[in-house]
């Protein structure tokens, strides 16, 4: 039996963790190998290397790893907060490549094995926000996006960032909603921010396909919605870029979308949020408690106008 160590796997040769804990569908999938408990194993214990520990991290309990994962935004795969984790299995997440386009001096194709030799992964305990007023503590594991903008070399007419997700019909039977692929966007300085993460893991492991695998950011200080999820297209451009939901209803979704307990949205407030795992509501906090570190970006700007 070859036994490989961390630093010899490809991002192909991690096995998801849908896929071992479906043990039917796994093991209908291996079509007649020998299979033993010992090789069942191997393949339930490939996780991500050990991580750097983040300054970033916060130090409030984390969000049991079933409710992380369980309840979710997908709405390519449904618009119920179970459904991701029950069809979201149809998402083929190997191989998979992004492609980087517009204002770069080196636009191309990466896939996930050149992704992961860009930065040192870290995991960020990081709180999620999202715009419906419940909220998680997640650690994610990845490294800062700027690693991957500086290798691209954006030119000076790159002023925004606009992403994509993957949308195939044939993957992605249930999706309703809005109109398709998925579309978010960041300004630059958004985008280079040393708080926002291109992220391939949580809990120590790689993405489960209902949070976003193989590959997503995280905004922390922004709505859940802005933390594009299975993103295959990266563009960069010199306008602010359509994005999903603003495209849909501009009234409750603006391009910001920071989270701002002043701001509410015109169906529900914003000020008290229901942390996931908690009965009682508490007080949401500006930027998401990232402040300190994100306050400057938007010094002058009105953002309530710019919601």
């Amino acid at each position: 039996m070859l036994i490989r160590i961390p630093s010899e796997l490809r991002w192909s040769d991690v096995t998801p963790r849908h896929v071992y804990a479906n043990r039917r569908r796994f093991l209908a999938s291996l079509a007649g190998a020998a299979v033993t408990p010992a090789l069942l194993n191997a393949y339930a214990k490939q996780k991500l290397a050990p991580l750097k520990a983040s300054s970033f991290s916060t130090s409030e309990p984390k969000t049991p790893y079933e409710a992380a994962t369980t309840y979710n935004n997908f709405y390519e795969f449904g618009t119920d907060k179970s459904d991701p984790s029950r069809n979201a299995h149809t998402l083929k997440t190997s191989p998979w490549t992004i492609s980087i386009e517009g204002a770069v001096s080196k636009p191309q194709k990466i896939d996930m094995d050149a992704i992961m030799k860009l930065a040192p992964l870290e995991e960020r305990i990081y709180r999620l926000r999202c715009v419906e007023a419940w909220s998680m503590v997640i650690p994610w594991i990845g490294f800062p996006l700027s690693e991957l903008i500086k290798r691209v070399e954006p030119t000076s007419n790159a002023k925004y960032i606009a992403f994509e997700s993957l949308y195939d019909a044939r993957q992605m039977p249930h999706a309703q909603g809005i109109p398709w692929p998925y579309r978010e966007g960041l300004r630059m300085d958004e985008a280079m921010h040393p708080l926002t993460l291109l992220t391939v893991g949580m809990y120590g492991e790689t993405l489960p396909n209902q949070n976003g695998a193989p590959i997503r950011i995280v905004v922390p200080w922004k709505y859940g919605f802005k933390s594009i999820k299975s993103i295959n297209k990266i563009r960069f451009v010199d306008k602010e870029p359509q994005c999903s939901w603003k495209m849909l209803n501009a009234r409750e979704y603006g391009f910001y979308s920071n989270v701002n307990p002043e701001v509410d949205h015109p169906r529900w407030t914003q000020s008290k949020e229901r942390r996931i795992g908690e009965l009682f509501r508490r007080p949401t906090t500006m930027f998401n408690g990232y402040g300190e570190h994100v306050a400057s970006l938007y010094t002058g700007l009105d953002l309530k106008k710019n919601y």
